[in-house]
């Protein structure tokens, strides 16, 4: 009876320390343990038009859940026309609407509602966030090229709590070793300026690039690196008459100096550029190009052709997600294989869907 019983109690023990170690291996540790019904997933962010509002919309990175209108769903209210950008920190997301001039606070993984940014704000644009601060980007009077400037926000009371003048038209902003990069596409002029802002003193520098920066971000050994569209000019009816020239500039951040010009043929206007790992990817008649961040030359062939308007695409985890846009019904995200370009499915997502990110 007592070695029965005490092969009884070693059995016991032995199931719950095989069940205490299970429960240490999968809690936190698993990469994929969901935060909220948005988390492991891709978001997709919609202006809106004349047609409905600007919304934002889910699909899951496995590409079985896809669902759209996700702030209205959880909060039973509408961001509003235009949401122009979504920026995050570890908890929250922020959606910034620029005609309605709020920032619209909620938890990035639940989309439940935390708080507003309603005041100070003109025209917002583009935000980042560096631990309690944010940084956004605003037009002012997208008609007045000097009332441009810098918001600079308090997290923790949601107060816009200092304003930093820049140039026309502040548009794309990132932040690297105490330092904002600011690319000036010009608001409904045209500029050609890179800001440099010491977030310690806010001293402003300029780096002169071609016409109409958009995109920038650091790459993989610490250069700025910024896609130019260049200036599409009118005559006096508005006809097209000619094209500045767009370019790839690589700035080195520690003396701001643009050391890498890679310059495009006459006429050609390229957009939306992102970096995945040391590969940068750019948009050009509806094409996807890709080139390795140190390349001395731009690629002669492209990658992919994206079906419908693509107005946005990103590339992660061995995917090309880009959107067939619509400003009248729901949008489309066309998602590819990477390296066999061939289209694995396609999401029915938000009406004007404009950027995307990953969650």
């Amino acid at each position: 009876m007592k070695m029965n019983k005490l092969i009884s109690q070693f059995f016991v023990l032995s199931l719950l320390f095989l069940a205490s170690c299970s429960s240490d291996d999968d809690g936190g540790s698993n990469p994929e343990e969901s935060k909220g019904a948005y988390d492991n997933g891709i978001l997709i962010s919609g202006e809106g038009s004349g047609a409905g509002t600007g919304s934002i919309s889910y699909v899951s990175d496995d590409l079985t859940i896809s669902e759209n209108l996700i702030y209205k769903k959880v909060n039973s209210t509408e961001l509003g026309v235009y949401v122009q950008s979504v920026a995050f920190d570890d908890d929250s997301a922020f959606i910034i609407v620029d005609n309605a001039n709020t920032i619209t606070v909620v938890d990035r993984y639940t989309f439940e509602y935390e708080g507003e940014i309603s005041t100070g704000l003109s025209t917002p644009r583009f935000m980042v966030v560096d631990g309690d601060t944010g940084y956004v980007t605003n037009w002012g009077d997208p008609s007045n090229d000097s009332d441009d400037f810098i918001a600079v926000v308090n997290l923790n009371s949601n107060a816009v709590v200092e304003t930093i003048p820049v140039g026309n038209g502040p548009e794309r902003i990132v932040e690297n070793n105490g330092k904002l990069y600011v690319s000036h596409k010009g608001a409904y002029s045209t500029n050609n300026i890179i800001s440099v802002i010491d977030t310690d003193d806010d001293s402003v520098e300029e780096i002169t690039v071609k016409d109409n920066p958009d995109e920038l971000f650091i790459n993989s050994v610490g250069d700025l690196m910024v896609l130019s569209e260049g200036n599409t000019i009118y005559d006096a009816d508005w006809n097209v008459v000619g094209q500045t020239a767009a370019s790839i500039s690589t700035i080195d951040t520690s003396s701001n100096a643009v050391v890498e010009e890679l310059v495009f043929a006459d006429g050609n206007s390229p957009s939306l550029m992102v970096l995945d790992g040391s590969t940068v990817y750019f948009a050009l008649n509806n094409e996807i190009y890709a080139m390795n961040e140190s390349a001395s030359n731009l690629p002669s062939a492209s990658l992919l052709e994206a079906e419908g308007f693509m107005y946005a695409f990103a590339v992660d985890s061995d995917r090309i997600y880009a959107t067939d846009t619509s400003f009248s019904d729901v949008s489309k995200l066309n998602i590819y294989d990477l390296d066999t370009q061939e289209k694995l499915d396609t999401k029915e997502v938000a009406l004007g869907a404009a950027k995307i990110y990953f969650n």
